[in-house]
């Protein structure tokens, strides 16, 4: 039998949630939408360097914008277009998740952890970063390991998770630390810099940034076993699965072919525009065992 839906007989009430139903089934079919609009939105960080950030053109660059640009063309060619147009949306911290749970963008080009609180919002990839809490202390401090620090002082970030780490590795050990807060993670740096502090434990994808812009790199080491694992990966709309499989076939092909190690070498281990600095960072055993068994099954 047909039917047909009379607007006015359902009411305004009827209308809005059939819009709404309509709007949700959209959103839910991302290459339906870039097949129709022949564009994809990428979401990026503004300064969240070597990940996401703007150059000197204010064009969104680094090592997952490059991983976004290559999903974008795997997503090109599984819609057979001939072109397919990129649209940048810059989104904040606090922006990120609801721009893509909103449907502003379809994939989130970042530094964003994927936990199990974030993937009742979002969906993720397989993971293209693994930080881990470690810290950075002057090279010729002798200190290598946390048990060093018994009785040293240690500068940490007001605010951060770190703290929440920090003490609970002084409980367990009774390292009778002395800890005193810095503003923010340069004020933390510049205290180890003028020996005001011995260590600085952070995110050490931070850390080695810290280090890269200081007046003399060589003066400074990262050190320390890994605290915290904190697997960063390209964030997508949740209920989307013919859109994630194309996303993660493709970071697969990216892993499997190595390509993702000479991204990372590019980013992590070269000049970086815009001022050249080279973070000089190795790819952490965190991140090479991951990428040995890709999953995006991370992060509880």
């Amino acid at each position: 039998m047909h039917s047909s839906i009379n607007p006015i007989a359902m009411g305004r009430a009827g209308v809005v949630a059939l819009c709404l139903a309509a709007a949700s089934a959209h959103a839910g079919d991302t290459l339906s939408k870039i097949r129709e609009t022949q564009t994809i939105t990428l979401a990026y960080r503004e300064a969240s360097l070597p990940f996401s950030y703007l150059d000197t053109n204010k064009k969104p660059i680094g090592y997952a914008v490059d991983l976004c640009l290559k999903i974008a063309d795997a997503v090109r060619r599984e819609l057979k277009l001939n072109r397919l147009n990129i649209t940048f949306v810059p989104v904040t911290p606090s922006t990120r998740i609801p721009a893509i749970a909103d449907g502003k963008a379809d994939l989130e080009c970042g530094s964003t952890t994927n936990n199990a609180e974030r993937r009742r919002q979002v969906a993720f990839t397989i993971p293209h970063f693994v930080a881990a809490a470690r810290m950075v202390v002057r090279a010729d401090s002798g200190i290598r390991n946390w048990a060093d620090l018994r009785g040293k002082r240690v500068v940490t970030t007001r605010g951060t998770t770190t703290v929440k780490l920090l003490t609970e590795r002084d409980k367990v050990r009774s390292l009778g630390l002395q800890l005193i807060e810095g503003r923010d993670h340069a004020e933390s740096f510049a205290m180890v810099e003028k020996g005001e502090a011995e260590a600085f434990p952070m995110d050490d994808v931070l850390l080695f940034g810290l280090r890269a812009n200081s007046r003399e790199p060589d003066r400074f080491i990262i050190v320390g076993d890994a605290l915290s694992a904190e697997p960063y990966a390209i964030m997508m709309r949740k209920g989307d699965a013919s859109f994630k499989a194309v996303v993660d076939r493709e970071m697969g092909r990216i892993i499997q072919d190595g390509e993702i190690y000479k991204l990372y070498d590019k980013w992590f281990k070269s000049p970086i525009p815009p001022k050249g600095v080279n973070m000089n960072m190795a790819i952490g055993h965190l991140l090479r065992d991951s990428l040995r068994f890709p999953t995006d099954k991370v992060g509880d």
